[in-house]
């Protein structure tokens, strides 16, 4: 057995048993890749994967269970590896983080300039993603955490930590009727509904819970556009093509100031940021550290108990009674 094959085994199930997918992200060969499963299978005496003729098309049950140890395994040697450059130098090596705009742009700036003063010979690398390509990342060791609002069931099999509570502010020109409307009687869902409306593409920064919202009462509201990004957003609610719903900490003073933000924390429920990194992953020193200046509360031990709990219902168990910051 090689780790290799580990590796095209549980990269096959990443790419949808797709096997020009699995090649064309491992930088190899299509038959090299089939070789090797092969070869795997024999050794181990079972077909871990179903074929139609040469197409592959599904998991055989021996391969579900095999294709899980594999990930365990390639885990460990992740491990033992973290082990090892922890030992050497525990000072030195790399962080990647992957996470949505909003928080690449108003959260992180001061956390990975105070991060990178204390560990100045730790290379951060940040990528930039949706929660499914996150995820992915993840998965795939691309990145060592995840930081993210949205898609739950993406990071189920994961150990994600709550950070904080986030609110959201409809933003709109200073003259526009809303502000003035807000100004008198404050805002109402029906109110926001009237107008086309501006937000975050589905599956980024907490957009299905503005949906839910809407949806409780009966309303569907124009989506005039969607981005991924705040900043866009802003552009073109200065454009007048609609009004903007984003997390409050996008609207920053000094720079937004021709842009009221409307609080909307009476509209939709808060969404919650976590911060996550798959199972059995060993964490290094700055590592927690770095959890910790992103949400001062995960200290070192609780970090520990979370990787400890056996389930998901157990590790919301012990965060049920923690009170989170809200942004």
């Amino acid at each position: 057995m090689k780790l290799q094959q580990f590796r095209y085994i549980t990269a096959m199930l990443r790419h949808n048993l797709n096997v020009s997918e699995t090649a064309e992200a491992l930088y190899t060969s299509q038959p090299g890749v089939s070789k090797q499963i092969r070869q795997l299978e024999d050794e181990v005496g079972v077909e871990i994967f179903q074929r139609h003729g040469k197409q592959i098309i599904a998991l055989t049950p021996a391969g579900e269970e095999i294709v899980a140890l594999a990930q365990q395994a390639l885990n460990l040697v992740d491990s033992i590896r973290a082990v090892a450059r922890e030992h050497a130098d525990p000072n030195f090596g790399e962080l990647r983080i992957a996470t949505t705009h909003t928080q690449a742009r108003y959260v992180l700036p001061s956390v990975i300039e105070q991060f990178g003063q204390r560990y100045p010979r730790v290379n951060l690398q940040l990528h930039q993603g949706s929660p499914a390509q996150i995820a992915e990342m993840l998965e795939e060791g691309e990145v060592d955490f995840g930081i993210v609002t949205e898609s739950p069931e993406l990071f189920a099999a994961m150990v994600m930590l709550p950070c904080y509570h986030w609110r959201r502010a409809v933003l709109v020109p200073r003259d526009h009727p809303l502000h003035k409307l807000y100004k008198l009687d404050g805002l109402s869902l029906q109110a926001v509904a009237s107008y086309p409306v501006i937000t975050y593409v589905f599956g980024f920064t907490g957009r299905s819970d503005l949906d839910r919202a809407f949806a409780r009462i009966g309303l569907k509201p124009k989506v005039a556009l969607t981005a991924g990004d705040a900043d866009v957003i802003k552009t073109y609610v200065r454009l007048g093509l609609g009004v903007g719903i984003v997390a409050a900490m996008a609207h920053q003073p000094g720079v937004d100031d021709d842009l009221v933000a409307l609080d909307a924390s009476q509209l939709f429920a808060n969404s919650t940021t976590h911060i996550g990194f798959v199972r059995n992953r060993r964490l290094r020193g700055y590592m927690y550290d770095f959890i910790q200046q992103f949400a001062p509360h995960l200290q070192r031990e609780l970090v520990d108990r979370a990787i400890a709990c056996a389930s998901l219902a157990e590790r919301e168990d012990l965060f049920a009674g923690l009170q989170l910051p809200v942004q």
